[in-house]
């Protein structure tokens, strides 16, 4: 079973070689790391240079920006068998890649499999499935994200490309949960996929501070939850009800005198009304 990682990165070096040496450290070394460089200078040359004499990489320049596009040239030359997308920030867990291929050799019913993420001391953001369950349409957004996803081939090859208005980059104010609507696609053509409780990724949590930084970057991040939401015809009763906890996050935030938390989880809310709207 190979594996092709497709790597989509922009002004990241030190982040980008924690992962490569995460990838030097997996027992299971049957894979293919595929690197779509947005980058305009070449600070990744001499690391993809160093790694690439100890794992296949293939490096492929992209002048267009943002994730999705990025994502979208590295399917286009994947060979492999299963298909993920690891962040340019995030890392692998030893012996990750040996975990995928167990579970999807023992469960060939399953096309796919997606984790949950710490920061690598315990914390994570988002609240995750307590057990391993089968994905639906209601559960994947506690079940998943992006680079926690592995695929089947068979899932990319009916699905397709990644949609290009989604996601960071993108020139949209969508700017997250192309992952999700990933699998959404997936769902609808009736594939199986599969959260597993244990597996587990790492990856920085940015939202600790409430700042003015985080909370662009969670505007961001809700108008594309909402617009997924949106395309993927969810009813109009359950975006009220995916809203309500953040709501009532906004009262208690102010009730216990964090306003800056209140401030945040009030962008989130508005942001995810915004992206459902257009």
């Amino acid at each position: 079973m190979k594996f092709s990682l497709v790597l989509a990165t922009l002004g990241r070096s030190e982040e980008v070689a924690r992962l490569l040496e995460s990838l030097d450290a997996q027992d299971y070394r049957n894979f293919e790391l595929i690197v779509v460089d947005q980058n305009d200078d070449d600070r990744l040359v001499p690391l993809l240079a160093l790694y690439g004499r100890k794992f296949p990489i293939r490096h492929i320049r992209s002048a267009e920006r943002g994730a999705s596009r990025a994502r979208n040239a590295g399917l286009a030359v994947a060979a492999g068998d299963v298909i993920a997308f690891p962040d340019d920030d995030c890392w692998y867990p030893p012996r990750l890649l040996d975990l995928v291929v167990t579970v999807l050799s023992d469960h060939q019913e399953l096309d796919g499999i997606t984790g949950r993420f710490t920061d690598g001391s315990g914390r994570t953001e988002g609240r995750w499935l307590a057990r391993s369950m089968l994905l639906d349409r209601y559960n994947v957004w506690r079940g998943a994200i992006e680079f926690s996803i592995f695929l089947r081939r068979r899932v990319v090859e009916a699905v397709g490309q990644f949609d290009e208005s989604l996601g960071v980059g993108a020139g949209t104010a969508w700017g997250a949960a192309e992952g999700t609507d990933y699998l959404l696609r997936s769902l609808q053509q009736g594939f199986k996929l599969k959260y597993l409780s244990d597996m587990t990724l790492h990856h920085p949590v940015k939202t600790a501070n409430f700042d003015d930084s985080a909370c662009s970057r969670q505007k961001k991040y809700e108008a594309g939850i909402g617009r997924v939401m949106r395309i993927n015809g969810y009813p109009f009763w359950y975006f009220p009800v995916a809203c309500l906890r953040t709501c009532c996050g906004v009262l208690l935030a102010i009730a216990t005198g964090n306003l800056p938390k209140a401030r945040f989880k009030y962008v989130s809310v508005l942001a995810r009304v915004q992206g459902w709207r257009t």
